[in-house]
């Protein structure tokens, strides 16, 4: 299949697949629209199954991308990137490099930082090749705890509007994948007194978050037939999707991974089973601003104060979307199509 028949294919700008012989890095950056500026993204770096599968990854999450930076405000458009292999086996600061060269073939239309499989370390060596990367250790550094705030305040904003609180004390939490911004974001939900469940393949992260938060492990099988208030999923996407429905026990989805709907067709679907859905490029958005942020006057105030945003912004599409009785992901997407539709300079052009 072409890139052109892709389901996930959606008037993407560039697609463009690179590879350097000597490190043997293959990669594909997806630049969505460019609207609003240069595509900001990550460099997801992962052993796929096959490369179609690699396709279809690039495609919907650069798409979100752009969606995510509109809805945010950001003068942005929307990229992403991946690396096919296993960073474990074939990482190295060469590849990285190398990476960075096939970035800077694209003139600044895309613009990398890090993400599932990459470091802070990761976007130090690509700047070796390119400046077109944020993240760096010399820059913001790692974005997870921001993302996780972001987040956090989202979840808080779904609680408000479903639930007719601001308090989360004993509220059960799920969640799902507790690397970077699970973390960040179980100890955030910690300290405001949530009682957490939690699953994950990697066992010290588990321990982790065990020891010093209390938690209580689920098994991988076992996640979405919890009896908790919240479902909030950290992890990799398309986990609400036909067979996981039929299981779910919550009042809100809530969490930070990209592409949490399997399908645009599910957002409905958790409408009509009464749960509320904080659409996830909304809710993660905290690090994109963070990324976004990085420039020679950078201030953690001024970016805490534009990621408290995201809990304006979700109590609006959560009463937007009751008001038009619509799903409140079709609400995120009209938002966010209003803003990236049509060029930012255009009108004083």
């Amino acid at each position: 299949m072409s890139v052109f028949e892709a389901a996930d294919f959606d008037n993407h700008e560039n697609v463009v697949f690179g590879h350097d012989e000597q490190t043997g890095l293959k990669c594909i950056i997806g630049i969505h629209n460019t609207n609003r500026g240069p595509a900001l993204g990550g460099s997801r770096f992962w052993n796929y199954n096959n490369e179609q599968e690699a396709i279809t990854d690039v495609l919907r999450l650069s798409k979100g991308m752009t969606y995510k930076a509109a809805i945010t405000g950001l003068d942005l458009g929307g990229g992403k990137s991946v690396i096919l292999g296993d960073p474990k086996k074939i990482k190295t600061p060469d590849l990285m490099r190398a990476f960075g060269r096939v970035i800077e073939r694209l003139n600044g239309a895309y613009i990398t930082a890090e993400d599932v499989g990459t470091t802070v370390q990761d976007m130090d060596y690509i700047r070796e090749s390119t400046e077109h990367v944020r993240g760096k250790s010399t820059g913001t550094g790692n974005p997870s705890p921001v993302t996780a705030y972001g987040t956090f305040l989202g979840l808080k904003a779904a609680v408000k509007h479903k639930l007719k609180t601001d308090d989360l004390t004993g509220l059960r939490v799920m969640v799902q994948g507790v690397g970077n911004v699970g973390y960040y974001l179980c100890k955030d939900l910690h300290e405001a007194g949530a009682h957490l469940f939690v699953s994950d393949i990697n066992q010290d992260s588990l321990k982790r978050t065990v020891e010093e938060f209390g938690a209580t492990v689920v098994g991988l099988d076992e996640v979405y037939a919890q009896e908790v208030d919240i479902y909030a999923p950290c992890a990799l996407g398309a986990t609400i999707n036909d067979k996981t429905l039929d299981q779910l026990k919550v009042q809100i989805v809530s969490g930070a991974a990209n592409n949490q709907l399997a399908e645009a067709r599910h957002g409905q679907a958790l409408k009509d089973l009464g749960i509320l859905y904080a659409p996830d490029y909304v809710i993660n958005a905290g690090g994109l601003v963070n990324v976004a942020s990085e420039t020679d006057d950078y201030d953690p105030a001024v970016v805490k104060a534009k990621v408290e945003g995201i809990y304006d912004t979700l109590l609006e599409i959560f009463t937007r979307a009751e008001k038009e009785n619509k799903p409140t992901s079709i609400i995120a997407d009209v938002m966010a199509e209003e803003r990236f539709m049509h060029p930012i300079h255009a009108a004083a052009e």
